[in-house]
């Protein structure tokens, strides 16, 4: 009777041989000790690289849609026959919408805006900026993380205010100071000027955005362009998840799609996606690198392991073949390093996935790595803490992995009891 054709519930014959090759730690010998190692060590750094590159690269594109996010939000609404540039045709604040959408599971705030471009002239200088007015329903807390010096404008008040708020980069260019008065003109029929006081300076490090936008009160844009107080350039509202929002976009769509001016215009919804084509397409070139950097780190790790299980084979071939005279089948000798490999990729992982995890939370907590802002938008290397994405690339790799060691498992096959019982 065939020793190994015991029941299978009774005990896991391939399970417990692989726990004994690869953690009774007095039999191993020298060789496959140190080919494991370095394999195990293969694994671990190269899913090490896999968590950071994508952590980084995932941090770097939040970051920087965080600040585009920042200056227009996540979904806007405008007039339809609006053209490109920040002269933009009215609409009414008074829409069937407003500010009831809020109520829509997803979307937390909307809010009024108008914009208009000018220009700043010195003695010596002349910028163009572009002036966005808002109002007391404005969420400031993207500027108020990014505020170095002074204050915000107050257009709470029932009073029109003179403050603006300008950028450290348009404040640099002209030589103005937190106090200082600045004069805006406005090229229209007939020309118009504006004397601000700039009560505070921010720094986004999206430098073109900065030495373009100024944030003031609404009245002001509404006045020079002889609208009424309910007249604005468009909404803007914020939602919930910002990495997906077209599916938002779509629900306000529904909302704003039935309305119509009294003098005949329509509504548009976009959102930043939409609006900003190409820091997005800039910024998927870098998911064609993460593909790369992951490809190449599997390609090794999976190559390592092929070397170390084929070593353990190797050493382990008078086993083999006492096994298969002993009756076990090819499938159940195959399985047991399949099992075997398995371990020694996990163990890799956990090694690996705790390493990366420990290098990201420095980096995250203590900016252990500064950037250039001016180049990078961003000015330490940014890390996302995603766990969701850290199972699903241990998972990838451990099914990749395990499926490519099939092939070396099948060697086991080739093995014949009577050649290598005998086998030193």
């Amino acid at each position: 009777m065939q020793i190994f054709k015991l029941n299978n519930n009774l005990l896991n014959f391939s399970l417990f041989t692989a726990k004994r090759i690869t953690f009774n730690r007095t039999n191993k010998k020298k060789m496959s000790a140190s080919v494991l190692n370095i394999a195990v060590s293969v694994v671990a750094v190269g899913i090490a690289v896999m968590i950071i590159t994508v952590s980084v690269v995932t941090g770097f594109k939040h970051g920087v849609y965080k600040k585009i996010i920042g200056f227009q939000a996540h979904i806007t609404i405008k007039n339809r026959d609006i053209n490109e540039t920040y002269e933009t045709l009215p609409i009414s604040k008074n829409q069937s919408f407003y500010p009831g959408i809020t109520n829509i599971n997803g979307i937390n705030h909307i809010q009024i805006y108008t914009t208009k471009p000018g220009i700043i002239k010195t003695k010596t200088e002349v910028q163009g900026i572009v002036l966005k007015g808002v109002a007391s329903d404005y969420n400031w807390d993207f500027l108020k993380e990014n505020l170095i010096l002074g204050r915000l404008p107050d257009v709470s008040s029932a009073k029109k205010t003179n403050d603006i708020l300008i950028s450290e980069k348009t404040a640099n260019l002209l030589g103005y100071n937190e106090g200082d008065k600045m004069d805006v003109y406005f090229i229209q029929n007939p020309p118009k000027a504006r004397r601000f006081n700039i009560c505070g300076i921010y720094k986004t490090g999206m430098d073109e955005l900065d030495k373009m936008i100024a944030i003031c009160d609404i009245r002001h844009i509404q006045k020079i362009n002889n609208w009424s107080t309910d007249q604005i350039s468009g909404f803007e509202i914020f939602i919930d998840d910002f990495v997906n929002p077209e599916e938002m976009t779509q629900k306000v769509q529904d909302e704003v799609a039935s309305v119509i001016s009294e003098d005949g215009s329509m509504l548009q919804v976009s959102n930043y996606l939409r609006d900003n084509t190409f820091i997005v397409q800039w910024l998927k070139l870098s998911d064609t690198n993460v593909a790369v950097i992951l490809t190449l780190m599997i390609i090794v790790s999976v190559l390592s392991m092929i070397a170390a299980l084929l070593t353990i084979i190797l050493e382990r071939t008078t086993m083999i073949g006492i096994l298969k005279a002993l009756g076990a089948d090819n499938s159940k000798i195959i399985s047991i390093f399949l099992y075997n490999g398995m371990f020694l990729i996990l163990k890799g992982l956990i090694i690996g996935n705790v390493l990366g995890f420990i290098i990201l939370v420095l980096q995250k907590y203590l900016k252990l790595i500064p950037l250039n802002p001016d180049l990078y938008y961003v000015n330490s290397v940014p890390v996302d803490l995603n766990f969701l994405n850290f199972l699903l690339l241990d998972i990838g790799t451990l099914i990749i992995s395990v499926f490519v060691l099939i092939l070396p498992a099948l060697l086991v096959a080739k093995i014949h009891p009577a050649k290598t019982i005998n086998f030193k």
